[in-house]
């Protein structure tokens, strides 16, 4: 049977949705209800959040990455919950030109697969009935998206409120709530979004006000009866692992991993093994492979240069078994890392790689890598689904390429991974095996 479930998106980034989203994970979960939280699109940060205001793992669902069997199977993480609440990325209908097996990558074509109502977090700062002419447009853009309504946020004034509502009113559009303006109901944010979860120094407390803040300006019971869903089908296997048994580094700087991956790699058996590099600890001596995700690295570059057991370990093992590092941990296994303050610090020197944060530029997009070597247990010639984000710049690279990358338009993207030996690394996070 299908959960009943809501997409709470936004016209664009910045709007509050995280904060809605939080808000309505705790409050219906202090309503007595279990609450299954999704993120669609590739983000790895948010679903911390989600767990922490939820009590239940909050999975990645990506209709550019992912293949519709795939979809099916993480979507089935919802079985005992009574609804799900999956957040948005970006603007509901931004995604890539190109789609992939099950859409573009927008938050639009997940809630429309899933068949969960859209409710549209509408940031009214400077406007009051023009925000109905956008509620409207969204509304109306994809006829067959089922939409629930809209969430006035930053709302300035009962007058601002009136002025809203009666814009909305007269388009047909249904005000599920309005948010007074709050500028203390804000996370902390850094380059690549908000502060970790684990980083947060109260973060439960901070759930509790977002949920008392909506507990007392959105209509829940409107929320919960607006959720539906769309009929399911049998959901394909998760993607198997690398490995059989993996050291997973993990700690503030190495935590960009997405759940569907470990959940999926536990249930084919595999042992995960965390360790800290940050503590200094060595990887387990009896991993058949070391895994160091994405984080933040350059804000912890000393540390990890000064950590001697932990870099020591991890090139003892490089000597006979594979270690692959994503993004951040890629940027660990090569020889320097260079703050943004401009000083080199020292990294494991598996690979002829120098990075430098001191020369900022983003790096955006999904990307399509054709595997030249084998990564682990996945073998060379594979095609692999994931996504870049970094500001870091490749100083020098010395390496053969690890892949065939290129971006969600077929273009090629100069940043292919590096392999040497039993060690591979590359800036994308890998989501899934490509159709």
């Amino acid at each position: 049977m299908s959960v009943p479930g809501l997409m709470i998106a936004a016209p664009a980034s910045g709007t509050g949705k995280t904060t809605v989203m939080l808000g309505l994970l705790r409050a219906l979960v202090q309503d007595g209800l279990v609450v299954q939280p999704f993120k669609s699109g590739p983000d790895y940060i948010d679903p911390a959040f989600h767990r922490a205001a939820s009590g239940r793992a909050s999975f990645n669902l990506d209709s550019w990455a992912m293949t519709p069997a795939l979809i099916e199977g993480i979507a089935a993480k919802a079985a005992g919950a009574d609804i799900a609440l999956a957040e948005g990325s970006m603007g509901l209908f931004d995604g890539v030109a190109r789609a992939g097996a099950s859409g573009n990558g927008a938050s639009a074509d997940m809630a429309q697969r899933m068949g969960w109502p859209v409710i549209l977090v509408v940031d009214v700062s400077g406007q009051a009935q023009s925000a109905a002419a956008t509620a409207l447009g969204f509304s109306l853009f994809m006829p067959d998206l089922p939409f629930a309504g809209v969430i006035l946020n930053r709302v300035a004034s009962p007058r601002h409120e009136r002025l809203a509502r009666a814009g909305m009113e007269a388009v047909g559009i249904k005000v599920l709530g309005a948010l007074p303006r709050r500028g203390d109901l804000t996370l902390p944010e850094r380059h690549l979004g908000l502060v970790q979860a684990i980083e947060h120094p109260d973060l439960d407390r901070a759930i509790g006000d977002y949920a008392a803040f909506l507990r007392a300006h959105v209509d829940l019971a409107a929320i919960v009866a607006a959720a539906a869903a769309a009929a399911r089908t049998g959901g394909g296997a998760l993607p198997l692992p690398p490995a059989q048994r993996i050291a997973l580094a993990q700690d503030a700087a190495f935590s960009f991993t997405y759940p569907h991956l470990l959940d999926g790699w536990r249930q084919a058996g595999a042992e995960i093994m965390p360790f800290s590099p940050l503590a200094d600890e060595a990887p387990a001596l009896d991993a058949d492979l070391v895994w160091l995700p994405g984080g933040y690295p350059e804000l912890h570059a000393g540390r990890i240069a000064a950590a001697g057991h932990f870099l020591a370990g991890l090139r003892a093992h490089a000597q006979t078994r594979p270690v692959h590092g994503e993004c951040g941990g890629y940027m660990v296994l090569g020889d320097a890392l260079i703050a943004k303050d401009g000083v080199h610090h020292r990294m494991a020197g598996l690979l002829g790689l120098v990075t430098s944060h001191a020369q900022r530029r983003m790096h955006l997009g999904y990307r399509h890598a054709r595997l030249i070597a084998p990564l682990g247990a996945i073998a060379a010639g594979t095609c692999l689904r994931g996504h870049e984000f970094h500001y870091a710049t490749i100083v020098e690279q010395g390496d053969a390429p690890l892949a065939h990358v290129t971006d969600a338009d077929g273009a090629d993207v100069a940043e292919t991974g590096s392999h040497r030996g039993h060690v591979t690394g590359s800036f994308f996070h890998m989501i899934a095996p490509a159709a």
